[in-house]
């Protein structure tokens, strides 16, 4: 399962939601037809959006009163892996990084990516190392990570100097 969206507070009086959603267009999270809560438990349709400034306003299929959109908050949304088209030649859904092996532009193993974050000012990438001690959170850029395999299963990161330094004692 890939996560899509989240569903914030009720918008209004007739059950419509704000949704925070995580693909490229925010309107394009009604186009993958039924999602899913995190338990894939619950089945969510959303029948019609609405982008404004401040947010992406969602109706819900069933759901027509404020108290019933209420309960939907903080619903996570996500859809089938299978679901989703096939990725760009240079793009990668989080889903298939997670996992992969982080070697050295040597070769030399660095641990395990074990998330992909973005607070905000761009993507980080969380590297388990693979003799312990606290993750490496490195900027998803072109120059840290200048190439991914998939099929392989591995990624080159180059850290920055500074936490190269810092591994050794001298920061």
């Amino acid at each position: 399962m890939v996560l899509l969206g989240e569903i914030g507070a009720a918008q209004g009086l007739k059950g419509e939601v704000r949704v925070r959603s995580y693909t490229e267009e925010p309107a394009d999270i009604a186009a993958y037809g039924p999602l899913r809560n995190e338990a894939g438990t619950k089945t969510i349709e959303i029948e019609r959006v609405r982008v404004t400034p401040k947010a992406v306003i969602a109706r819900i299929k069933g759901v027509t009163t404020r108290e019933a959109a209420e309960a939907l908050n903080h619903t996570k949304l996500y859809v089938a892996r299978d679901a989703l088209p096939e990725a760009a030649d240079d793009e990668w859904y989080v889903g298939d990084l997670v996992g992969l092996k982080a070697v050295s532009a040597e070769g030399g193993p660095l641990g395990t990516v074990a998330a992909i974050h973005n607070f905000g000012a761009g993507d980080i990438i969380e590297v388990e190392r693979t003799e312990g001690g606290p993750s490496l959170l490195v900027a998803f850029t072109d120059d840290t990570v200048p190439k991914i395999d998939i099929a392989a299963g591995r990624l080159v990161l180059v850290p920055p100097e500074e936490i190269e330094a810092s591994d050794d004692g001298d920061a």
